[in-house]
């Protein structure tokens, strides 16, 4: 027997001479021959394990789909219960790697279908509208709201147009507020205001005279007084561009600005806002226009006649008195062309049977026949350029035969005049055949003598 034992002999008996393992064997041959004492067997076992442990790590890291060295080795190794790689653990949630300490991930509280840590409560959540799973039924009821995009410039533009034009045949303010209300100006609202202008300086004075009808309605409803400032600040600006157009664009502007501080649709501190501040000659012109026309009508609260005759929206008997006073100025000086003026400018085409009626009642009231002939030709004029329509035309003179007994009262030669009149019309292609021969005759009535009781002979 030996009492030393060669540490070379030593590690080769140990782990061998290849790989450094011994198996069961030859521990139990080496025990049976008495080389190793307890002590040393108890290292050799614990050398082992741990080698085994190492080489485990290694193969894990290199395939993790390869089984695990615990399946290989025999007998206590196998059934290590601490091993990540034993077949009681391959549906374990813990870390495979052997690392950490062998708890779940989170806690148990992570990953997708888990129901959470222990003891955890969940709390009351509020539906969200934008949840696939929401249902409308079971939250109440809904309210829907219109949302409306602004309009930019180029949009306002196309807009505001065809309103102001539409509006400019109905003359209803109220219509075209609600469609305001309707669309999103947003901060353009006041652009409303100097497209309106700018539309009505190049159309008629009862346009001009609508605009600012329509500018006095809105204020305090749809635009503010800001608004209306804005706007005529920025035509004030664009006076250079607006005169290409319309020449009399500073005068007319001058006149909007004082109608609508009497409307009290623009501030009275408007035009002493300017005062000693403005360079452009053409907005001084407007600014002077619209002073001297308030100095003027500072005791009136309206400027109503500022655009003068304004079409159709005037009283009847406005229009009645004008064109009686067009009749007269006309048998005075026997202008035509100013008299054609005139009727024009009050734009009524739909009343000019009014002065076919008044014309005709002034030649049954005059005497003489220069009235007469002046009347004719002043009808065929008329009837000539289109200015008086075949349809009023008819009107004026049926009126006149409906009211001939009633004129007759106050004008007792009023049938034969009639006759006559309707008689040179219709020689100078006035009137038609129909509307002569529709012309009422007195009829002649024979009277007997006092004597015979006043019966009338047949």
């Amino acid at each position: 027997k030996l009492d030393i034992i060669d540490p070379i002999l030593m590690n080769t008996c140990l782990f061998g001479e290849e790989d450094g393992s011994y198996g069961s064997e030859d521990l139990n041959e080496l025990v049976v021959n008495g080389n190793w004492t307890p002590q040393e067997k108890a290292l050799h076992e614990a050398r082992l394990k741990a080698k085994a442990k190492r080489r485990l790590r290694k193969s894990s890291s290199r395939d993790s789909n390869r089984e695990s060295f615990s399946d290989s080795v025999s007998g206590e190794l196998s059934t290590d219960p601490h091993s990540p790689k034993s077949k009681n653990a391959v549906n374990d949630r813990k870390s495979r790697t052997g690392k950490g300490r062998g708890l779940p991930k989170k806690g148990g509280a992570g990953g997708k279908g888990v129901w959470g840590a222990a003891g955890m409560v969940y709390e009351v959540e509020e539906p969200d509208a934008k949840d696939p799973n929401y249902d409308e039924s079971s939250q109440g009821d809904t309210v829907y709201a219109t949302v409306v995009p602004e309009l930019d410039e180029r949009e306002l533009e196309k807009t505001i147009n065809p309103i102001v034009q539409e509006y400019f045949e109905h003359g209803d303010t109220k219509e075209v507020e609600m469609l305001l209300k309707e669309l999103n100006l947003g901060h353009h609202k006041y652009e409303f205001s100097s497209l309106a202008v700018s539309l009505s300086l190049e159309g008629k004075a009862s346009h001009r005279e609508l605009t600012s009808r329509l500018l006095s309605d809105l204020s305090g409803k749809v635009l503010s007084e800001k608004d209306m400032s804005r706007a005529f600040d920025k035509m004030l600006k664009e006076l250079p561009d607006l005169i290409l157009d319309t020449p009399e664009a500073p005068q007319m502007l001058g006149q909007f600005i004082a109608r609508a501080i009497a409307d009290h649709a623009l501030p009275m501190s408007f035009l002493d806002c300017y005062k000693g501040k403005v360079d452009c000659d053409n907005a001084r012109a407007a600014l002077d226009r619209a002073s001297v026309l308030l100095s003027m009508k500072r005791k009136i609260m309206r400027l109503d006649n500022v655009w003068g005759v304004g079409g159709g929206q005037r009283p009847v008997k406005h229009l009645i008195k004008e064109m009686n006073l067009l009749l007269k100025e006309y048998l005075a000086s026997g202008e035509l062309s100013e008299a054609e003026h005139c009727l024009r400018d009050l734009e009524v085409p739909h009343f000019h049977h009014e002065l076919v009626y008044e014309a005709v009642v002034m030649v049954l009231e005059s005497t003489g026949d220069t009235a007469l002939q002046m009347m004719v030709k002043l009808l065929k004029a008329f009837w000539q350029t289109g200015l008086i329509t075949l349809d009023q035309m008819n009107r004026g003179f049926q009126r006149v035969y409906d009211e001939l007994p009633e004129i007759n009262l106050d004008v007792p030669h009023a049938h034969s005049i009639m006759e006559t009149f309707v008689d040179l019309c219709y020689q100078e292609s006035v009137i038609t055949k129909q509307l002569r021969d529709s012309c009422p005759t007195r009829g002649r009535k024979r009277f007997v003598s006092e004597g015979d009781g006043g019966i009338v002979k047949s």
